[in-house]
């Protein structure tokens, strides 16, 4: 009988432990932070990133069809989904790591001009606090490339961007960016259906650039 109240009480005293961290861990973002990121994304992709496409209506004669021909789908590169950051710029492994970002949603809008396309490319990610403590602020760096796949793969265009993220005490913010200024060629039609948005962590897009040497 003891050993059965003893039981009790440790699972009780277990799941409180699992609800006081559970709080601790919604609270870290507020409801008002949540609410403006996910207004924010929708609002700049008609609210349609993360819910099924609806029907389009037919192209008026004479004109061309906008279709997702014309507005290659998004991924993540291959090995650029996370970012960590070690201690003293030591590797980032273990309690070594400062803070580590990842990306968690995507979406595309395009539109075809003369000039040729130009896309509206939005990223949702996270950034984590580790071990050894985040700094109060975080540069996320970021690169955005149009690709063309197939054998051998053509780089249509490529741009890299950074953004900051403020750090809370709770250790885990969400972070949004829309890049506007993706632009390309229009491909021929039948080539355009083996185009495709990567996205990804950059970690040179932190460098630098390069002075431009002066003229004697």
């Amino acid at each position: 009988m003891v050993q059965e109240l003893r039981s009790s009480r440790n699972a009780l005293q277990l799941g409180t432990a699992i609800a006081l961290t559970l709080s601790i861990e919604l609270a870290s973002v507020s409801p008002a932070a949540a609410q403006s990121l996910t207004d924010r994304f929708k609002s700049l992709f008609g609210g349609k990133s993360d819910e099924p496409a609806e029907p389009k209506p037919a192209p008026t004669p004479g004109q061309p069809a906008d279709d997702d021909l014309d507005c290659p789908q998004v991924t993540v590169r291959a090995g650029a989904s996370t970012y960590a950051v070690g201690a003293g710029g030591k590797p980032a492994v273990g309690n070594e790591i400062r803070f580590q970002a990842s990306i968690t949603k995507m979406a595309r809008e395009c539109s075809r001009s003369s000039a040729g396309i130009t896309a509206r490319i939005g990223i949702q990610g996270r950034v984590i606090a580790g071990p050894a403590g985040a700094p109060a602020s975080v540069e996320v760096p970021l690169r955005i490339a149009v690709v063309q796949g197939g054998v051998g793969e053509k780089v249509i265009a490529s741009k890299a961007y950074r953004t900051t993220v403020e750090m809370t005490e709770g250790g885990s913010v969400p972070f949004t960016f829309v890049a506007e200024d993706m632009t390309y060629p229009v491909p021929a039609p039948a080539a355009a259906d083996s185009y495709i948005f990567y996205v990804g962590f950059d970690p040179q897009a932190l460098s630098p650039e390069p002075k431009a040497r002066k003229k004697k």
